[in-house]
């Protein structure tokens, strides 16, 4: 199944395709969603007839274009699919959209344009969370949280091939070494209701699906409801070795190769307890690893950490403040500016619905963007379309 833009959208072609030689822009894909009512009321926007809308947005993000904010291109989701991460695979030549309400991913095809999307049937995938790619875009790995599966896809044809039950349930983030061949993936909370958390990671054998050890991430008695959330490898690290953020335990842990026993060595790296921050999501590396970027979304902030002298003890640098919900980042090529997605599925106290503008290069905070949420929206995920987007170790 695919989906066409509107006429009044073909016009945007050479928009999209390069960036522009006679002014400024920077090209941010969101999707979003409608606010909930409450949420539009506390904004004090219009709730009568409301209808629930989803979509996927080009927005102009660069402070020095005199288009800045403007959404120059709206591509229609189906209102009920909840669409929820973006992610590219290994080249950008793709963009797989996971879906927390349909068991399918949308997969953009970005070499098109006007872009193309299609509909691929997960079958038995509730609500897919993360997706990772290996190095030759081969193979996909999709995490299903409300079916504890991770399904493993064909990344030429994008149709499943295997589906991985994870005896420790709950699985969402999801990190792949292939060198290794092996998978990371965590096991988080019940996804009808955000409780029982768990508080390990699995190690699956990538290229047979083979579970092969689960790795506790806390240093208190069972159930510690730490809900490990994302997990990311740290490239060309040596051995190599990974960051896990636990959602409801506030901390950062490491999962470092050990070439002796063949396993991980786990231990926590870094407490958010006394940065007046918690709920700790989203990860990335960067700068020829050397800096690590965390986003916390209560009261919402990005934390920049050295990891360059020792990966396995970050050290803080600085701290920017962002809004409640905190969650992806998109970062440019160039190091200057960092673009923070402030909202997290629409939780309580955690769903500002603004993207946060912020200098790398001066350390400060630019800007607040308003576009979606004055229009009734909140942004789920963002990118940086391909030509200015640093995958930041994803």
């Amino acid at each position: 199944m695919k989906y066409s833009l509107s006429l009044a959208l073909l016009a945007l072609p050479l928009l999209i395709s390069t960036p522009s030689t006679s002014q400024a822009e920077i090209l941010a894909m969101l999707n979003y969603e409608s606010r909930p009512d409450d949420k539009l009321k506390d904004l004090k926007l219009p709730t009568a007839a409301q209808v629930r809308r989803e979509g996927i947005a080009i927005i102009d993000v660069d402070p020095a274009s005199p288009r800045y904010g403007e959404i120059l291109l709206d591509m229609p989701l189906p209102s009920d699919l909840v669409a929820h991460h973006i992610f590219y695979n290994r080249d950008a030549s793709k963009a797989y959209v996971t879906a927390l309400g349909k068991p399918e991913l949308h997969v953009i095809d970005m070499t098109q344009n006007p872009y193309r999307m299609k509909r691929v049937a997960i079958p038995g995938c509730e609500v897919g969370e993360d997706t990772v790619f290996s190095p030759d875009n081969s193979r996909w790995y999709t995490t299903c949280m409300g079916s504890n599966k991770v399904v493993m896809g064909d990344g030429i044809t994008d149709q499943p091939l295997k589906s991985i039950t994870m005896p420790k349930g709950y699985p969402h983030g999801i990190a792949l070494h292939s060198e290794l061949d092996r998978l990371l993936v965590t096991s988080t909370v019940r996804a009808s209701d955000l409780a029982d958390p768990g508080e390990t990671i699995t190690e699956v054998q990538a290229s047979t699906g083979k579970v092969l050890n689960h790795y506790k991430l806390s240093n208190k008695p069972s159930p510690s409801g730490e809900a490990p959330v994302e997990v990311l490898f740290v490239p060309d690290s040596s051995p190599p070795l990974a960051y896990i953020t636990n959602m409801f335990g506030n901390s950062l842990w490491t999962a470092r190769w050990n070439p002796d026993t063949q396993q991980f060595d786990v231990a926590e790296a870094f407490s958010f307890a006394d940065q007046d921050a918690s709920v700790p999501l989203e990860l990335y590396v960067r700068d020829n690893s050397t800096r690590l970027y965390i986003t916390t979304a209560k009261p919402g902030k990005l934390h920049i950490f050295d990891i360059g002298e020792n990966p396995t003890q970050p050290r803080l640098l600085k701290t920017l403040a962002a809004a409640p919900g905190a969650h992806h980042v998109a970062f440019t090529q160039d190091n200057q500016y960092a673009f923070v997605q402030n909202s997290f599925i629409n939780l309580p106290g955690m769903s500002d619905g603004t993207i946060t503008v912020m200098d790398l290069h001066k350390g400060v905070v630019v800007d607040t963007l308003k576009t979606f949420r004055d229009k009734g929206f909140n942004p789920n995920c963002i990118v940086l379309l391909p030509q200015w987007n640093d995958p930041a170790g994803h």
